[in-house]
């Protein structure tokens, strides 16, 4: 009889303690790197207000997708995303200075949309209810 082991589960699904997956490592790493770099070494005022909200490494490591925000409308992301793209060789020379891997990833910065899609479905639903109520007055 086959019994179910929630621990081997986990493990084999990478998020147990010991079978973390090395990209996942790799990437917290990334962003750990390079949350510290934006806050004390760059000095571009474009990125000032920047934060690192995710880091995802491909299982070769040889690139990584960054997600960032930044507080403030449209025209502040973008100028948070050339700043992030003019700094982007400083960024990917001292993370090959700070972890000891083989290959340095390549760097990729995307705005990061999650907080403001949920942000928008938090409106409808807010809507939805208010609709609801109006009709259950009438």
């Amino acid at each position: 009889m086959n019994s179910w082991d929630p621990k081997n589960t986990l493990d084999s699904l990478g998020l147990g303690k010991k079978g973390k997956k090395r990209p996942s490592r790799v990437a917290e790493a990334v962003r750990h790197e390079l949350s510290g770099l934006l806050l004390q070494k760059l000095r571009d005022p474009a990125v000032a207000g920047v934060s690192i909200s995710r880091v995802q490494v491909t299982d070769d490591l040889k690139n990584a997708k960054i997600y960032y925000r930044v507080m403030g409308e449209k025209k502040a992301v973008q100028l948070a995303g050339k700043g992030l793209d003019r700094a982007k060789g400083f960024m990917r020379s001292h993370l090959a200075k700070s972890l000891n891997l083989r290959y340095t990833p390549a760097l990729q910065f995307y705005y990061d949309e999650t907080a403001d899609k949920a942000d928008e479905v938090e409106k409808l639903l807010r809507d939805i209810a208010e609709e609801n109520r109006s009709n259950e007055d009438s």
